[in-house]
């Protein structure tokens, strides 16, 4: 096992006794696999897994896929899926010819700068484009050597709304071959307990998908298994396709023996309201509909359809009215009449008579659908309780009457003045759906697309089914004002039946024993009030059963959250108030590591024929199919480069000096909880990052990050937010999380805050290299000599003294050394649990690996 190795390609480091590497591939050909899969073309797709872990309704989901090239020759191989709309994508790796390329984000804006030559600076090359109604496609092809492997793994993460009474998680299943290992495998965390639990294949015939999904539930826990066997994923007993090709759905309930549950930890909270054995309310309902005669056809016939079924599923105490506009504006009746037999009758033989004429008065049509409403709420007492409605659907652009866009959404927010929402509807790709969709958010409701196609009346029929049953109107989640901060939206202005309205937010330290909820709203002829409480006790077993996973999903979902809904108000602003928000929706993003509309994921080592790099985006909404937009791009591994994974050295026992000019030095805490015999473990627990030619000193410690300390300068606290600039280095302290410092022109460091259950040990402090390629080959230091590629060979692999673990021999730097195969905590990625990665452990302190030995590295202050 050959291999170049850099200090991007050190994973994890281990203190005395041992150092450790990065594992390389085993020795052993690629093509030994389990007969039964066949190669294309001589790809074979060996492992296909999908891991999805849902911890109070966030769905973190890995996707991970072994390539192998069984031929005699270079190959394309390909890694395509499709993942969720409303996922961010939030990492993505792939490990080939013995080197792991690691997706990095960044502004995007700064993205393409770096990565785009100019001359095609227009060029759209993401590798993620829109890919039918809810889905979006990310697709990379890659060159690979003769008989190599090519290990892909994206991992994306979401929130799961509640629709009709359920959560629904989908996986897209298109492996378009048989593959020897192939598994989906999602694990489900719910505090209130799972009432239900199913799963379906919309690809497998019912009698075999009964056989082969494993589902269970109990409690808190519910899991999904669909690992098929090869002759299980056959077309046919004989053939070589493979039958697996379209949805695997996971849908689940929670109980709702109380009307909210709320949930607090990390100083983060999430609140879920749906309370259960409500009055429905009676609605008055006024409907919109476009009939210029761009709705003619299959478009008009499906709207009549889906109109007529909804005026078949009105109840007794409902009233409404239908308004159409095209040219001119008409109504039904003009004013909002009983659901009776007789009216619904009439109503649909209106629907059925009503022809297409002319252009389209939008403008029109909603004002008088508008006026039909604030009418019957002022002179009609019997339906001043009711929950009004008001729907509209258009096929195109507004083209007579009053047409300017901005003067559209003022006039119509003037005239529904906050009293009720408007839901738009956009038929077809024809419509400005930003527009529809500003209208919309800004009168509390919110726009869908209707696809057309055969089921564009169950598109709708479906629409209106989740607004069809409203409980409550003017709901308000409200909270201590000083205990929280940051809060998702908490006002909406009507809940449905069997959806879910969710908060979430930051709790002020020292706050959770006041912390509570109280929840107002109207309902069925009284108001609704109910306060919620957060069961301390309950919290500790919660946390005790799932662990930093329930911590680390409630912060991420409350992030989640603020940046969608940060977007989605950038969308109405303009100038300043528009900027303010993008920055802040762009260092959320950032922060929390998500691919949105504001960043993009670069990864370096791998380039095209034309030398560019891929970049991963969020595709617009308006994208057109990836099929619509040319060829894919294939991308080969970029030998002048090494791998840019970060290397955690938040273990490292002595300290490292990085850069001519520039130095960092670490000084150790121990693990002061450890068990008898356990190896004691060290930490950074204090950093000094200095520049002596310009005075530049930087202390850092899980407490305070102090500039210039020798001199009074500034002290901050991990709680700040805050961007510094001295000479040529700027540090941006990101909130509890961690701290950048940018070097110009020569490297970018990351310090990260990692906090630790109380009585494990200490917080500590991990440091990691973000950017090192512009550094000087003087570079030297504990970890700076590995910022430039070395050689070595890994063979001789054998049972070492542990049976359990497995020796080999390593030669580097003309050293023989025996090294030995183990695992280690990688936190570059998850500062609070950390990952489990496979390593080299290189013996007597690294002796033979690093210049000299490691005593030689230790000074005697941090500056």
């Amino acid at each position: 096992m050959d291999g170049t190795m850099g200090l991007r390609g050190l994973l994890c480091m281990y203190v005395v006794p041992l150092l450790a590497l990065q594992a390389m591939p085993a020795q052993g050909s690629p093509t030994d696999r389990p007969k039964g899969s066949e190669a294309v073309d001589g790809v074979i797709i060996r492992n296909l897994k999908v891991n999805c872990k849902v911890t109070s309704r966030f769905a973190h989901c890995v996707i991970t896929s072994q390539v192998v090239n069984s031929a005699d020759e270079a190959k394309e191989v390909a890694f395509d899926v499709e993942i969720p709309k409303t996922a961010f994508i939030s990492d993505f790796a792939i490990t080939a010819d013995g080197q792991a390329f690691v997706g990095d984000i960044k502004d995007k804006v700064t993205a393409w700068k770096q990565y785009r030559k100019a001359a095609i600076s227009g060029e759209n090359a993401g590798l993620v484009r829109a890919s039918g109604r809810t889905m979006e496609q990310f697709s990379i092809n890659l060159i690979v050597g003769p008989r190599s492997k090519a290990t892909f793994r994206l991992t994306y993460e979401e929130v799961l709304k509640r629709k009709l009474t359920q959560y629904d998680l989908v996986i897209k299943v298109k492996p378009k071959q048989l593959v020897d290992h192939f598994e989906i495998d999602v694990d489900i965390f719910e505090p209130q307990g799972i009432s239900k639990l199913d799963a379906q294949a919309s690809f497998l015939p019912k009698q075999l998908a009964t056989q082969i999904i494993k589902k269970s539930f109990s409690g808190k826990k519910g899991h999904v298994l669909f690992r098929p066997t090869v002759g299980q994923q056959q077309s046919c007993p004989t053939c070589s396709t493979s039958l697996l090709n379209g949805d695997f759905r996971v849908t689940y309930d929670v109980n709702r023996d109380k009307p909210c549950d709320l949930l607090v930890t990390n100083n983060h909270f999430a609140h879920f309201f749906a309370p259960q054995n409500l009055t429905n309310l009676n609605k008055n309902l006024v409907f919109v509909i476009d009939i210029s005669t761009s709705m003619q056809g299959q478009k008009v016939q499906q709207t009549k359809e889906a109109l007529l079924k909804i005026l078949g599923d009105m109840r007794p105490g409902d009233y409404f009215d239908l308004v159409l506009f095209g040219s001119g504006v008409q109504s039904w009746k003009g004013s909002l009449v009983p659901a009776s037999a007789a009216n619904l009758q009439a109503a649909r033989d209106f629907v059925q008579r009503f022809t297409l004429e002319g252009s389209t008065n939008l403008n029109g049509g909603l004002l008088q659908g508008i006026e039909i409403l604030n009418k019957a709420q002022g002179s009609l007492p019997e339906v001043s309780n009711h929950a009004s409605i008001l729907i509209m659907l258009t096929d195109g652009e507004p083209t007579e009457g009053v047409t300017d866009r901005s003067q559209i959404l003022k006039n119509v927010r003037n005239a529904i003045r906050g009293k009720f929402p408007l839901y738009n509807l956009g038929f077809g790709q024809n419509v400005d759906f930003n527009f529809l969709e500003v209208m919309s958010m800004e009168n509390n409701g919110r726009a869908q697309r209707i696809y057309e196609d055969h089921d564009a009346t169950q598109q709708l029929q479906g629409f209106y089914d989740q607004v069809a049953t409203p409980l409550l109107v003017d709901v308000e989640l409200q909270y201590p004002q000083d205990a929280v901060s940051a809060l998702t939206q908490h006002r909406h202005k009507q809940y449905y039946e069997g959806s879910e309205i969710v908060v979430a937010g930051r709790v002020a330290d020292h706050k959770l024993s006041s912390f509570k909820a109280d929840v107002q709203a109207h309902g069925e002829g009284q108001e609704f009030k109910t306060t919620c409480l957060v069961d301390e006790e309950e919290m500790k077993k919660l946390l005790q059963e799932r662990g930093h996973m329930l911590e680390n999903h409630i912060e991420r979902l409350w992030a989640y959250l603020t940046i969608q809904e940060l977007l989605a108000k950038r969308m109405k602003l303009e100038g300043e108030e528009k900027a303010n928000l993008t920055a802040k929706a762009l260092q959320m993003s950032l922060a929390y590591q998500f691919v949105t509309p504001l960043t993009s994921m670069t990864i370096r080592g791998m380039e095209d024929k034309d030398g560019l790099k891929p970049i991963i985006d969020k595709p617009p909404e308006d994208s057109q199919p990836l099929e619509m937009l040319g060829h894919r791009k294939t991308f080969m591994l970029s030998a002048s480069q090494p791998s840019p994974t970060r290397p955690s050295s938040n273990v490292m026992q002595l300290p490292s000096q990085v850069t001519g000019g520039f130095s960092v030095n670490g000084q150790l805490i121990g693990n002061n909880a450890r068990s008898p015999g356990q190896h004691e473990g060290t930490y950074f627990g204090r950093l000094g990052i200095a520049n002596p030619a310009t005075g530049f000193q930087l202390e850092v410690t899980p407490q305070n990050i102090m500039l210039n300390p020798r001199s009074g300068g500034p002290v901050f606290s991990w709680r700040d937010q805050a961007l510094l600039r001295q000479d040529e280095v700027v540090v941006a302290i990101n909130r509890k999380k961690s701290l950048v410092v940018s070097v110009e022109d020569r490297g970018t460091f990351e310090v990260v805050l990692h906090r630790v259950w109380k009585g494990s040990h200490q917080d500590f402090l991990g440091f990691y290299v973000l950017d090192s390629h512009q550094m000087s080959r003087r570079t030297h230091g504990l970890l700076g000599q590995f910022f430039h590629p070395f050689d070595y060979k890994v063979s001789d692999l054998h049972p070492g003294s542990d049976p359990t673990k497995t020796d080999a021999t390593m030669v580097v730097k003309n050293h023989r050394l025996t090294v030995t195969r183990g695992s280690q905590k990688d936190y570059s990625k998850d500062p609070r649990h950390g990952a489990e990665v496979t390593c080299w452990f290189v013996h007597n302190n690294g002796a033979g690996l690093i210049d000299g030995i490691h005593t030689d590295y230790i000074v005697p202050d941090i500056f």
